[in-house]
């Protein structure tokens, strides 16, 4: 009997618990369907006269923009982002973990030393190098600092998943006339797959969602992704869209979710079938 409550009490706190981290997105889904007026100060959470407007004002574009165009954005920053992190964070992380040169404790250590370095130190610096340049209101400022591993936490990641592999796969690979990068792509990136699709399931995310960096860097409205166009919808000086900001940002949480849900598939898989064993 004491267990049976035990096991209920449990279930009950997990369900509230699940209730308080769900209530925010069952309030945006569920203002998606209201009227704008009816959105802020009231207290129904479920819609008493559902309409599908807010949708519809939305397809329409805002700013003479179609909402193609912004996801278009959206996923053309968070594409590259991918390639980018992926493809320099592995590299980087490869010669931290297997290449002997002098130096390389001190540069990983200045490496991880950046991890404590706030992001908004850097963005005056960053931004006058950038418009010395003539990159403002283009992608490059977003993009270039991807394709140059300067993503510290995800080489950090790749390294330390590197060094569980054993070196007698390299030692292998190299009596066989192997070279580095025959190591790197054929047995090193096959074994990491874990590690790398971790590396772009967070990549993803963290581009999709940004809205700093193209607040920053970005003034034409053409090149907005989806986080910055929102506040398109938000005028203080005239009546602001409530109902077509919160069906713009419902759309806008549909491609990071399929992307989680198709990648974390590949994440299980490659986490329960990656042990060596000797």
């Amino acid at each position: 009997m004491r267990q049976s409550l035990t096991r209920v009490a449990w279930h009950v706190g997990v369900l509230a618990l699940l209730a308080v981290v769900l209530y925010p997105i069952v309030w945006v889904a569920a203002a998606t369907f209201k009227p704008s007026e009816a959105i802020v100060g009231s207290l129904h959470l479920l819609p008493t006269d559902p309409t599908f407007a807010n949708y519809e004002r939305v397809f329409e574009g805002v700013v003479g923009i179609g909402v193609g165009r912004f996801f278009w954005n959206s996923a053309v920053l968070a594409v590259l982002s991918v390639v980018g992190t992926v493809a320099s964070s592995a590299l980087a992380a490869y010669a931290f973990a297997r290449l002997r040169f002098r130096g390389r404790t001190v540069l990983f250590g200045i490496m991880i030393a950046t991890l404590l370095l706030p992001f908004h130190v850097l963005i005056i610096p960053q931004y006058i190098v950038f418009q010395n340049l003539d990159l403002v209101d283009t992608y490059v400022p977003l993009l270039a600092g991807k394709f140059l591993a300067s993503e510290a936490f995800f080489v950090f990641l790749i390294v330390q998943f590197i060094r569980q592999l054993p070196r007698e796969l390299d030692e292998s690979a190299k009596i066989d006339g192997a070279g580095h990068w025959i190591v790197f792509w054929h047995i090193i990136l096959p074994l990491c797959r874990p590690a790398l699709i971790t590396t772009a399931i967070f990549t993803f995310i963290w581009s999709w969602n940004d809205f700093f960096g193209p607040l920053i860097y970005l003034s034409t409205p053409d090149k907005y992704p989806l986080p910055l166009a929102l506040q398109l919808f938000i005028d203080e000086t005239t009546g602001s869209d409530f109902g077509a900001l919160m069906a713009m940002s419902m759309l806008a949480l549909v491609p990071v979710i399929l992307f989680f849900l198709f990648f974390q598939r590949f994440l299980v898989e490659g986490v329960s079938t990656s042990g060596l064993k000797g």
